[in-house]
Formats: C-alpha cells, structure tokens, sequence
C-alpha cells in the first residue's frame, strides 16, 4: 500500500481507534481471520457437550450398608449411627442424612459445592475403616458409584419372546433372565466409557440352596454346625507348590471345588458305623433363589431391568449414544429369543430441548435479518450486520468447549441474537447514513479511499457509546456469578454464554463489521429513507412537538404509571425456576408398609395393565419395585417408582390436550385403584429433588426429635394443618411404622436350664429363615450364593414356633419350649438429619405459586406448639427459592449501582446519567406488566431477564444521549435536540425490533423445555417496548427542559 492511501485516514485517537483503522486498512487480512474463527468455532462445537438440563446435583457421597436381618432400629443403633458418628466434622461438609431400613442404611454426606469428589471419597474411606470396628462384622459398607442425580441415562429390560426355548427344552424364567443380564450384559456395558456403574433390578438371583431336614438331622444326633462346616470345608481348590521329573516341571493341584448339585450331595458329613452319612441323606440341594428385595415391571409383566449410571461430569449424549451401540452389539451374543429393549434413553429428551433451542436460536436470527433489510434497505448492510450472528454464536461455543459448560435450556437459554447485533446495528446503520450523505454531497460515486474514510468517521462516532452500551450489559450479568449452591449451578452457565456472545460481537463490532462494510458496500449507496420511515419521521417530530407543549401532563402520567405496575407487581407469584416438561411422567405408588415385595409386583402389574387400557397415550410403563442392587435409591418393598413414557403429540387421540391436563385425568384414574397412595412427578426432578434436599416434594416439613412416637404424632398434627392450606396437594407423612415384626422373645432362665445359650438358638433362627451363607459356587467366570436354608413350606410363622432345638443331652425341644413368637407392628424405617432423627411431612403445590405459599405456611405452623427437645425444619424446593431471592436482594440492585456508575463515567454529569438510567425503571415496568398479563410467576429465569433488561434500556437511551450532546457544538439547544431524536429513531427503533423479535421464538415456544425460556423471553419482549417509548419522548422532551432552564438561569445572571 503507498504512503499517500494510509495517510488519508484521520489520525486515531486511543487503541479502539486504531483497531478499526487497522481492520479497514487490511480488510483481507480481517476476512482471512474470520475463517480461522469459524474452523476453531466449528471444532469447538463438536467437541461440547450437550444435555437437556444443567447438572445441579450437590457434591454427596452416599454409604450403603446391607445388613441381611437387622430391622430398621437395629440398623439405626449399630451401623447407621457409628457410621455418622466417623463422618462427624469431616472438612467442608455441609449435611449428613441417613435412612435406615430392615436390612440396609444408607447415609448421605453432602459437601460444599466445588469440592473435589475423589477428595472427598478419600476422605469418607479413610474414616470408614477406622469406624468398621465398631460395626457388626458381617456388614461392610460401600460407596455408591460416582455418579449424580443426572446419572441414570439409560435404562434397558431383558425379555424371552414367548416362544423362545432354552437349550433343554424349557421356557426362560425370571431367574435365567437375571443370568444374562448379570454374566452377559452387564460385563460389556460396563466397560463403556463414561459409565460409572451398571444396576440391575428384577428376576431372581440364582442361588444353591442346601435344606436341612432338622428332624433327620436329630435322629442321626448331627447339628446344623456340622453341615455348615462341611459344606465350607469341601469347596476349595488348593494349589501345593510344584515337583520336578525328568526336567518337567509338574505344579501340583487338589481340586475339591463343588460345581454341580451332585456333587454337593455327594459331600460326606461324618461316617457313623463304618457308614458314611452324606449331605443327601439329611438334606435336600436345589437350585432356588435369593430373597430378594426389589423387583421389575414392564408394560404390566414382571422383567429384569438395567440401569446405566453415568460418570460425573460426564457428556450424557456421548455416553448414551455409545450404550446404545453397544446394546445394538450385544443383542448378537444374546441367546436365541431373547431380546434387550431399551426402555429409557436420555438422548431423546436432550435432541427434544436442544430442538426446542436451536428452533427458537434460529427463528430468531431469521427475524432479526428481516427487520435489519427492512429498516436499512440495503441488502448487503443488513448481510454484514446478520453475519454477526453466527460468528458470535461460534464464539461463543469455542468458549463453552474451553470452560467445560454444556449446551443445554439453561445456558443457550439467555442468548438474544437481537441484544447482541445491537453494536452492529449501529456502527452499520451510522456507516450507511454517512456514506449516504457524502454521495449526496459529492454529487457521484465515492473513491475507496473516500469511502474507507467515511466508514472510519462513522464506526468512530458510534464507537464510544457502542461499547459502553454493550460492556454495561456485560456487567449487568456479572451479579449473577454471586448466585451460590443450585442457583449458581443453574444460571452461571447462561451468564457465561450471554458474555462470551457480547464479547465476541464487541470484537467483530470494531473490526468485521467496518471492514465488511468498507469493502463491500460500494456503488451508489442510496440514503433516500423509504416513504414509511419518512412519515414516521415526521409524525415522531410532531409528537416531541405535542410531548414538550404538555410535558407537565406527560411526566405526571408517567410517573402514575410507574406507580400502577408497583402495585401490579405485588399481583404477581413467584417460584424457584419454572418445571421443565420432560414428556414423560414419574408416578410413585406406596401400598401398607406390611406389604411383601411379591404382592407389591401383583399390585404393581395390576395398575400398569389399567392405565395402558385407559390411556392410548402411553407408549410403555416401567417400574422398579423395592431396591436395586446398588442401592442409590433406598425403597422399602411398599413402594414402586413408575416411569410413564408417552407417545409423541400427534399420535394421541386428542392432540390439542396439554401434557398437565393428561396428567390430571391420570391421577383421578390412579385415585380410583385399591391400596394405591399415587404422586405424580417426573424422571429427572424427581431424583434431583430427592437428592438435593432428600425431599422428593416442592415442600418438605422437618420434625427433629428423639422419641419416634412423639416425632409421628407431631407430623400428623402438621400435616393436618397443611392440608388446610389452599394449593397444597398430596400431602403425606412419611411412612415410618406399620412394619409387622415376627418377633421371637427368649426366656432366658427357660433358656439357661435347657443348657442352651441365647446366641445358639438366635443362630438356628437365623440360619433356617434367613440362611447362612456357605461360599460360592464358580462356574467360570460366573458365581452363586451356596446357602442352608429351609425348605419355603418350613418357612411360615406357625413352623417357626416349632424349630426344634437340640440339647447338649441329646434331647429335642421346640423353640416355643423356650421362647415366645409374636407379631409386633415396628418401624419400617428411621431417617436422621445431622445425626438427629427426624420425620418429614411432604407437600406438593398445585395451581399456586410456591413463594405464596410457603409465606402462609410458615405463619400457620409458627402457632404450633412441639414439646421440648423437638423442633423444625423446612427443606425441598422452596429452599432453592429463599436462598436465591436474598441473593437477588443484594445482587441486583448493585447491578444498577455499577451501571449508574458507568453511566456518570461516560458523561461527567449526574443529572444526564440519572435522565439515561431512568430507562431502567421503565424497562423493569414493561417486563413485570408483560408476566402479569401472560399469567406467569416470577422466577430465577424472570429475574435474569430482568437482568439483561436494565442492560438494553441504557443502551438506547446512552446512544440517543452522545448524538444529542454532539448536535450540541453546531446548533441551539432545541435543534440540537430534536434533530438528534429524529435523526437516533430509525437506530432506536431497530435495535429495539431487532432485540424483542429475536425473542419471540422463544415467548411463544411450546417444545420441550419451552417453559423455562418462556418467562425470560416475556420480560425483555416487554420490558424493551416499555422502555424505547420512553427513549424516544421522555429523553429529548426532559432533557431541552432540564437545559432550557439552564439556559434561562445563566441568560438572567448575565
């Protein structure tokens, strides 16, 4: 380039300056750096992940303990407590929570949010070995899998098709089934990356089981000790070391591994008279099964389900894609008929919201281009200007894949193409005007050098409000990274890509978009405004004209408006974040504590069979009944959680229905079936409430106390005084007694004369009903339990009082010589809450809005009376809403201070930066009138609206504001003014279209997720209309009174 051409651009002033004279200079160089930028965008992109909805689960580590015979109390006493008491005054915890049922505990220890997880389990292993002496000796606990509320993302059942055969002839049970899905599925799935556990629930374990006939056995005087310990000692290959031969070397070996049920009743026990007695002899071997305690429901049959678990941290669509090609690959290896169908895949619902996003992004941009070439009326500017768009979004992404965030609801939820062209928008529309003017001026086609010229003086003009306008919208979302706990979880990533977007259009703003333009726009630049926008023009001046004659009127109404919206807002509910629709329900079933796990699959199957007959809508139901394996999710036998999947919209029979009003006919149906107690939720929510707070309800009402009696009546007390309470729904006392006991209760001077100790006969007790484990039986890679066990007709309450129990004499009595068997009601389950025990009173709320509620609620227990030593707590959903609304109190209105403070940093003049900041007030009115007139409540996602609102509202008033006070050095006050207002209308006006329909999509949206884009996009629609009217007739009418009198002071003084 010669010297001459790089001289004829003005001198730069400051380093903005000369970014863009360098971006218009070497234009090519700019363009060449703009496809970089899309490579590095589009790398990024296929590296981020996805999912429907941010992770919000806690830092928690859970410890699972199976204790097989222990009830509830007991589990408490000895393995619960010693457990909680290790965990005390760990560093960075938070809470610790317990449960502890027949057979299992479980406790929960939440750390702080940032903790580092493998840090924490460290930790949590470290105390738990120094707390195993003091826990029975059979118990050992276990960590559950690394995983979180998010964690289950995939969920399959094994079926036999009805004809299919086994290889003898036979059909496939239940307990086969359970074979293939532990020895044939499970290894595969688990080597899957990204998967942190493989869960099974359902069919049978299959189990040898030795029966000891107690009769034969007294006869021949042998103790059940004695076929325990031959059974033990006859099942063990041993290796003795090796011999050497000739130059081989032979490793010896001693089988004696039982492998098949011969030789189990080939085992000798003692040989009497030369005669040996053999395990057949006293015993019958059969294969059976374990005692279970959870079980499966598909589509009203008993099945096997799987569940994969999902590393933390993990990209949930990568990992559920790679299960199912995985699945795909293992339905080969499955034995002929029978067939893996996977039930629940998370990737549908992520496509379904990143769908709902995407459609919404792109509707957007699309409006945004239609309203830019309508108001510029040159294609090629409004090109330029839209071309912001996609490259900020790359930016944008690049961004994200650096910062770990994933693409879903909540973190593209904020992005507004419209909010962040609006740089653009102006640089381009003052580029026009200027280029425009010149032409005129020169009477012909401008040089490149002119044109080069022109661009510069106008990006320059509009460069200084430009990014002032768009970093006080950076610093409008700064507030929200002071959000904490599940807040912050939810709303950090959507400030992080609402900044990265910005920065990146500031960017291109300065450099891409007068390099384009400077490039591009050539040929005769027509400024002739199209006959609308002159009209409008003209009938804007005439209004200023009228605002200014009646400015008393004016500003009064004004004012009276501000104040009707103060009180409309008081109109208006408020909840913690609006409920993401996944499009399938979770429905929960409780039947009478004392109800068994076979009978509960009967119930189960039963409601499953009536609601696929009543409800064409449903496309399959799937249930886990009691606890897995893993036991991540601790339920008593009584209870089931269903999984209702629906069909798509357009093949129910009423496609207009609403998923809430399907929902309620549910319930009324459910309602009507026998022994059922329903609540209605969904997937993912349900396991996120109940894993945050321990709560599966919006509303959860603590009762800490020591006494469980007086904990149950208190709760009961609550409950009635909740259900009093309008919106309140399902409301329910958790279940801790009604558990029928069969206790056996030894006279122990009875006892004592007999001969016997207590532990001998409480060990035949537990070693007929409960069985005692006698080791493994290895085929291959594949392991049984080998227990003694009685026969299941010998295991009845009225054969248990007639055991019959050995003398060291010789002699036989029968336990109810020496003992009492009795049923007794005792506690099903005992929950602890930082090592106190507590009862919870769960409440759903319908119709109502959380915040409301809550406020009432509290007024009406604070009246209730609790003995002493009892007192209580609040937890579940509402919890989120509290802790978020007191940091919002604190957080937003420093937002405004900082844009205030800005405002003064641009204008050296307090009572400009008050008249541009007043945009605010007005902008917040629009958006609370919007929500009130479209029925929503006011939530976390409103609040973030209203966040990026007050942003938008300076922005206009800011550029409006620079123009005028530039008109100023040329013309009178009153030209000044009104000049620049009619000469800001057509920018003001498009950066005010562009940003409320860049959100329309989003407003209107019904696809999946919709309802939590929904209130945000309402409130900037709204709150930019309210505030643009303000712009465009207060800000020119106030400001020529406000210097008017100025005037008129300082005329008089001379």
């Amino acid at each position: 380039m010669d010297t001459k051409h790089t001289n004829s651009l003005p001198p730069a002033q400051g380093l903005f300056d000369r970014l863009i004279q360098f971006a218009i200079q070497n234009a090519i160089w700019v363009l060449l750096f703009m496809v970089a930028w899309i490579g590095i965008g589009i790398y990024s992109y296929k590296n981020l992940a996805i999912d429907a909805v941010p992770d919000i689960t806690n830092v928690q580590v859970q410890i699972n303990s199976q204790a097989n015979g222990f009830t509830a109390t007991e589990v408490e006493q000895r393995i619960t407590y010693p457990i909680e008491n290790a965990m005390a005054g760990l560093p960075s915890m938070e809470q610790t929570r317990s449960i502890s049922r027949y057979g299992l505990s479980q406790v929960t220890i939440i750390f702080k949010d940032g903790t580092d997880i493998y840090w924490a389990r460290q930790l949590i292993n470290q105390r738990l070995q120094e707390a195993k002496s003091a826990l029975p000796a059979s118990v050992d606990p276990q960590m559950s899998p690394i995983s979180t509320g998010l964690g289950e993302i995939y969920q399959w059942v094994i079926k036999a098709e009805p004809q299919a055969k086994k290889p003898d002839g036979s059909s496939y049970t239940a307990m086969d089934l359970r074979e293939i899905q532990d020895w044939i599925v499970r290894p595969q799935l688990q080597r899957v990356p990204g998967v942190a556990e493989i869960n099974s629930i359902g069919g049978y374990n299959k189990t040898y089981i030795v029966s000891p006939d107690l009769n034969r056995l007294q006869q021949l005087n042998l103790s059940l000790t004695t076929l325990q310990q031959a059974l033990t000692d006859n099942n063990e290959n041993r290796g003795a070391g090796f011999i050497e031969d000739n130059g081989q070397q032979l490793t010896v070996r001693v089988p004696g591994m039982l492998s098949s049920i011969q030789d189990i009743e080939n085992v000798t026990l003692e040989t009497k008279s030369g005669l040996p007695i053999r395990v057949s002899d006293v015993a019958k071997v059969s294969i059976g099964h374990d005692l279970r305690t959870g079980g499966a429901t598909y589509n009203g049959e008993e099945t096997v389900l799987g569940i994969a678990m999902m590393m933390m941290g993990e990209n949930s669509k990568t990992v559920a894609q790679a299960l199912d090609a995985k699945v795909a690959q293992i339905q080969t290896s499955l034995p002929a008929g029978v067939v893996l169908e996977t039930v629940y895949n998370r990737s549908t619902l992520v496509d379904r919201a990143i769908q709902t996003v995407a459609k919404n992004l792109i509707e957007g941009a699309i409006l945004v281009i239609v309203v830019l070439f309508i108001f510029l009326g040159n294609f090629r500017a409004a090109l330029i200007t839209a071309c912001v768009i996609p490259l900020s979004m790359l930016f944008t992404l690049t961004g994200m894949a650096q910062q770990h965030i994933s693409a879903n609801l909540m973190s593209l939820g904020a992005l507004d193409f419209g909010i962040i062209v609006d740089g653009a928008v102006v640089i381009v529309e003052n580029c026009i005007r200027r280029l425009a003017e010149a032409q005129q001026l020169q009477g012909r086609l401008l040089t490149r050098q002119e044109r080069f010229k022109e661009v510069f003086l106008a990006a320059k003009q509009a460069r200084r409000p430009l990014l002032f306008g768009q970093f006080i919208i950076m610093v409008v979302y700064l507030p929200i990274f002071a959000l904490s706990g599940v807040e912050a979880k939810m709303f950090h990533p959507m400030a992080i890509a609402v900044v990265l977007a910005l920065l990146g259009a500031m960017i291109l703003s300065i450099t891409f978009v007068p390099a384009a333009v400077a490039l591009w726009v050539t040929g005769e630049v027509k400024e002739t405004e199209s006959r609308w926008m002159l009209a409008l023009k003209r009938a804007y001046a005439a209004l200023l004209d009228w605002a200014y004659a009646w400015r008393r009127v004016v500003l009064t109404s004004v004012v009276g408006i501000l104040l009707i919206t103060a009180t409309i807002s008081t109109r208006v509910g408020s909840e913690f974040a609006p409920q993401l629709s996944e499009g399938d329900f979770a429905l929960q079933l409780m039947r009478a504590p004392s109800t068994g796990i076979e009978e509960s699959l009967k119930i189960q199957a039963q409601v499953e069979q009536q609601l696929l007959k009543q409800f064409p809508e449903i496309k399959a139901i799937f249930a886990r009944t009691g606890t897995a394996e893993v036991a991540t999710d601790v339920m008593p036998p009584n209870i089931s959680d269903a999984v209702i999947l629906l069909k798509p919209r357009k093949e129910w029979p009423d496609s207009t229905e609403t998923i809430d009003e399907l929902r309620a006919r549910m319930l009324d149906a459910v309602a009507q079936l026998p022994g059922n107690n329903s609540e209605f939720s969904q997937p993912i929510e349900l396991r996120f409430n109940e894993l945050i707070s321990g709560v599966r309800s919006d509303i959860g009402v603590k009762v800490f106390g020591d006494d469980l009696e007086v904990l149950n009546r208190e709760a009961e007390k609550i409950a009635q005084q909740l259900k009093t309470i309008s919106g309140a729904s399902e409301v329910k006392v958790e279940q801790t007694d009604g558990l029928p006991l069969l206790n056996v209760k030894i006279d122990h001077a009875l006892a004592a004369q007999y001969g016997l100790s207590i532990k001998a006969i409480q060990d035949l007790v537990a070693t007929s009903i409960g069985g005692a484990s006698v080791g493994q039986i290895l085929q291959g890679d594949r392991r049984f339990d080998f227990v003694i066990r009685l026969d299941d007709q010998l295991r009845t309450p009225q054969q248990l009082a007639m055991l019959p129990l050995q003398l060291p004499n010789g002699g036989l009595i029968q336990l109810q010589d020496v003992a009492i068997v009795e049923t007794i009601l005792g506690f099903s389950q005992v929950s602890r809450e930082n090592g106190k025990r507590r009862v919870i009173v769960t409440a759903n709320v319908r119709d109502r809005d959380l915040g409301s509620f809550v406020a009432e609620m509290q007024q009406s227990l604070a009246q209730q009376k609790l003995p002493s030593g009892y007192w209580l707590g609040y937890g579940g959903q509402f919890e989120n809403l509290a802790s978020a609304a007191a940091r919002m109190q604190i957080v937003i209105p420093l937002a405004l201070l900082m844009i205030f403070i800005l405002l003064v940093a641009v204008f050296h003049d307090l009572r400009e930066s008050l008249l541009v900041f007043s945009g605010v007030p007005f902008a917040l009115s629009g958006g609370i009138v919007a929500l009130w007139f479209r029925d929503i409540p006011l939530s976390m996602s409103a609040g973030v609206g209203f966040i990026a609102l007050s942003g938008v509202a300076v922005l206009n008033g800011l550029v409006m504001l620079t123009f005028i006070k530039e008109l100023r050095l040329q013309y009178d006050i009153y030209t000044a003014t009104w000049r620049g207002a009619v000469m800001r209308l057509r920018p003001v006006l498009m950066t005010a279209c562009v940003a409320s329909f860049g959100f329309i999509p989003m407003a209107l949206a019904t696809g999946t997720g919709a309802e939590v884009q929904r209130p945000l996009a309402t409130v900037v629609i709204g709150g930019i209309i309210s505030s643009t009217l303000l712009t465009l007739i207060l800000l020119p009418v106030i400001y020529r009174w406000m210097n008017e009198k100025q005037q008129s002071v300082t005329g008089s003084s001379n």
